[in-house]
């Protein structure tokens, strides 16, 4: 793996002189003028960063891929963020290559590359050497990932050599980086119910690393026979070879689980004194005592429940400390059982909280996407008591639904659309508000991905598939007949 980084580039006012001036080695993804259209402007710049924030966040990646794919040819993007641990490696773009992307490979990286400075070179991704840009972020109040590295993204490049990216992109994709990353801090700590189910029947994402591991694991085992096996090779030299190979995979497999159970788990004493850290603040100036219990166990829970029960203790306590100077005390514990975690938020005051004073927090409709209980129990005189059950295991991810057109993110599903209704480039281009050789990049992936020969064959495929509605076959006319 190597590199460099690159100090931050001049400003936004001398990029557009920059942007005309990128090339790279492969023949369809030069960047001219024409496909610089999108970013020409600080106006176009800031049009193509709000069709970034809009997207939904499983979609982010897919359209980020859409939005820097005239700005900085690529074959996909990835990323690695301790911002949302629930699915923290993510990648879109060629299938061939986003698809293979590894957690490892990218955790690999990110230590390489310094928080807020573009870094290019030759970085292992999909299991080969590739020529990258690669940006880190940490804006302030986001917490850094595993490490004290900041959420990572990888720009893995076209060609075998292309052409250092220029100073001035490299730092727009750093800018454009550090906004995405905020953005998703902040929806993913305001945990919307739609978001936080999707996310948490994601967390199954772990089998993907686990998946990798057991690759890693039979590649191991294929090299460590061959070495033996050799003919080539004395007993002494294959034996000394074979134990170089095994404490080599050993390693690179240790790395992985670490790295696995670092984004996906959390020891829940430490995730108990993260919620004290968030609490105490609330409390600095209130004659309020805050008495917290632990759960005392250093047992690894999800990420999702940890998450959960912190954003839902957060928010009663906010609700209590709302019952004005009749509160004297409270008291937050966790109990964590074999299949749930329950946490407990008590105060002594009036007894008068009910559950509507909490509806305002959403804590109800954030615990039911994932499956979590609110129970509120106030008695007069004796103070409040709110419950929140969360379950430890994750349900059962539905199978994938077999489609041909899976493939594909949803922007090129829209320019697949329009193609299939026979649309040529330039009117694509004009009904989806996005350059024509943008649109001829969309149209160069689907036919990839589909491994159809032609934009016909594409065609046949959306109609098949059901994108495009039939036409509606007019009805006969009638003709009045009269006598």
């Amino acid at each position: 793996m190597s590199g460099r980084a690159r100090a931050p580039g001049p400003s936004f006012g001398r990029f557009r002189l920059a942007v005309g001036t990128v090339r790279t080695s492969h023949p369809r993804r030069t960047v001219d003028a024409m496909q610089t259209e999108a970013w020409s402007t600080p106006q176009d710049a800031l049009d193509r960063t709000l069709q970034v924030l809009g997207a939904p966040l499983s979609e982010t990646m897919a359209r980020l891929s859409e939005v820097l794919a005239p700005l900085v040819p690529h074959a996909a993007v990835a990323r690695l963020s301790g911002v949302c641990a629930f699915t923290p490696a993510q990648s879109a773009g060629d299938g061939e290559v986003a698809g293979r992307i590894s957690a490892a490979e990218l955790g690999g990286l990110a230590g390489q590359v310094p928080i807020g400075r573009p870094w290019q070179g030759g970085a292992r991704m999909a299991g080969v050497l590739r020529p990258v840009l690669a940006v880190s972020s940490a804006p302030e109040g986001v917490e850094a990932a595993p490490g004290g590295t900041g959420t990572l993204l990888v720009v893995v490049r076209d060609g075998a050599s292309p052409e250092p990216v220029p100073d001035d992109v490299a730092r727009i994709v750093q800018r454009l980086w550090d906004l995405v990353t905020a953005h998703t801090a902040r929806r993913t700590a305001e945990a919307d119910p739609g978001q936080a189910a999707s996310t948490r029947a994601a967390a199954g994402a772990r089998a993907r690393v686990i998946a990798e591991l057991t690759d890693a694991h039979s590649s191991a085992l294929t090299s460590v026979l061959g070495t033996l096996r050799a003919r080539a090779l004395d007993d002494a030299t294959a034996r000394r070879a074979a134990a170089d190979l095994a404490v080599a995979a050993l390693a690179r497999l240790r790395a992985g689980a670490d790295l696995d159970r670092e984004l996906t788990e959390e020891p829940a004493d430490a995730a108990f004194a993260r919620l004290a850290d968030e609490l105490r603040p609330l409390l600095r100036h209130s004659p309020v005592e805050l008495d917290l219990r632990g759960p005392g166990s250093r047992r690894s829970l999800p990420v999702t429940p940890a998450h959960g029960a912190r954003t839902a203790v957060r928010a009663a306590v906010l609700a209590m400390l709302e019952q004005g100077d009749a509160l004297r005390r409270l008291h937050v514990s966790w109990q964590v059982g074999d299949d749930e975690l329950r946490a407990v938020v008590r105060d002594d005051g009036p007894g008068l909280l009910a559950a509507e004073a909490l509806a305002g927090h959403r804590i109800a409709e954030r615990l039911a996407a994932v499956d979590g209980r609110l129970l509120v129990d106030a008695l007069p005189g004796w103070g409040t008591t709110v419950t929140v059950t969360l379950p430890l295991r994750a349900p059962d991810v539905p199978a994938a639904r077999q489609d041909p057109l899976d493939a594909l993110h949803p922007r090129e599903r829209e320019v697949l659309g329009e193609l299939a209704l026979g649309r040529r480039n330039r009117e694509i281009a004009r009904t989806l508000h996005i350059s024509e050789s943008t649109v001829k990049f969309h149209v160069a992936n689907i036919l990839a991905k589909l491994g159809a020969g032609s934009r016909g064959e594409a065609a046949a495929l959306a109609h098949r598939a059901g994108l495009v509605p039939a036409p509606a076959v007019p009805a006969p006319a009638v003709r009045a007949v009269t006598g």
